[in-house]
């Protein structure tokens, strides 16, 4: 496995991340492909098998019961808390990214992981209701009380996270060290402002949506998994650009075979050459882990990353929370990425 830091901290996080919206139980009103915790269990020991050592979850992925599953598996493998790096987030709950929320979130968020901190914070959104200014000192005063050890941001205008880091700046708060964007080769719409301006600021890039919902693991566009077959969110995000998209995994089940390995290869390879660094990819089998690491094998070439690049076009914004009046765009139902 390779490794980087998590922005400028002295945290040490794989180049794969391991999404967990994945784990948990299963709601009417959340994903219905969720797995169980011995499932879970089994994708989180073969994922430390191969070194990887960075988890991401949410407060509101299955109503809590993902970080729960997480934490349990962790506990059950009797592994360090020091070898595992976990993330989670804050935003989607009663009072958004007030401070009154972001006390009372993180403490939910301990119990059901059962640990005593958090390696990485994120916030899931940006906030209109409330002011930076609270958001950020009530964030660093998580850090401060050892609670969190290094902040992150999640899908969000560059202009907002670039106030926030200013508005941390200033006031001599902690900064923001991780930007998890919706990226993939079918929506690259974030290479215009916010990846740029995450990398000026030294934040670690860990984009979700690596292989867009499954997309980007076959040559068809739908899929025979309970997840193609009732994931709304990611009908919402993808389906209005189908041709377009086509186009690009077209050349993507090319490449794949030219080099002689999945398209999920060629796609996270990509992402690499891109100058990501770490990718987030659910897996709701062992077997997956070993697909997704794998992918660290493939390498290509300037004229690869071109000839993948060259058709894309412009799509409409896809993740970050509407301004106050406008419709929220795409992938922004409740508690969903």
């Amino acid at each position: 496995m390779q490794y980087t830091n998590l922005g400028n901290t002295d945290i040490q996080i794989s180049k794969l991340c391991i999404g967990c919206m994945g784990f948990g139980r299963v709601f009417p009103d959340f994903h219905a492909w969720v797995v169980d915790q011995p499932t879970t269990q089994e994708v989180v020991k073969r994922a430390l098998e191969l070194g990887i050592n960075f988890f991401d979850t949410a407060n509101t992925y299955s109503k809590g019961t993902s970080e729960e599953f997480l934490g349990e598996s962790i506990r059950n493998l009797a592994i360090r808390r020091e070898d595992v790096v976990i993330g989670s987030k804050v935003y989607f709950n009663p009072g958004g990214l007030s401070r009154d929320a972001i006390n009372r979130e993180i403490e939910g968020t301990l119990k059901r992981l059962g640990t005593d901190y958090l390696d990485l914070y994120l916030i899931h959104r940006f906030d209109y209701d409330h002011p930076i200014e609270e958001t950020m000192e009530a964030l660093h005063g998580l850090v401060k009380a050892g609670k969190v050890r290094a902040l992150g941001a999640s899908e969000m205008y560059a202009y907002q996270l670039h106030n926030m880091q200013i508005c941390a700046e200033q006031n001599g708060w902690t900064k923001f060290s991780v930007l998890q964007a919706h990226y993939n080769l079918i929506y690259r719409e974030d290479e215009r402002e916010l990846l740029p301006l995450a990398k000026q600021y030294g934040m670690t890039i860990t984009p979700y949506s690596s292989l867009a919902a499954g997309h980007l693991t076959r040559p068809t566009w739908e899929g025979n998994t309970k997840r193609a077959e009732t994931d709304k969110v990611a009908r919402d995000k993808y389906d209005a650009y189908k041709e377009n998209n086509m186009q690009i995994i077209a050349r993507l089940s090319e490449i794949a075979d030219n080099h002689g390995v999945p398209m999920a290869d060629i796609a996270l390879a990509w992402q690499w050459a891109k100058g990501i660094d770490s990718p987030i990819v659910g897996c709701t089998k062992a077997s997956r882990v070993d697909d997704v690491a794998r992918a660290l094998n493939t390498v290509l070439t300037a004229e690869e990353v071109a000839y993948l690049d060259e058709p894309y076009k412009a799509h409409e914004l896809v993740g970050p929370a509407g301004r106050p009046g406008e419709k929220a765009p795409a992938g922004m139902m409740k508690g969903l990425k």
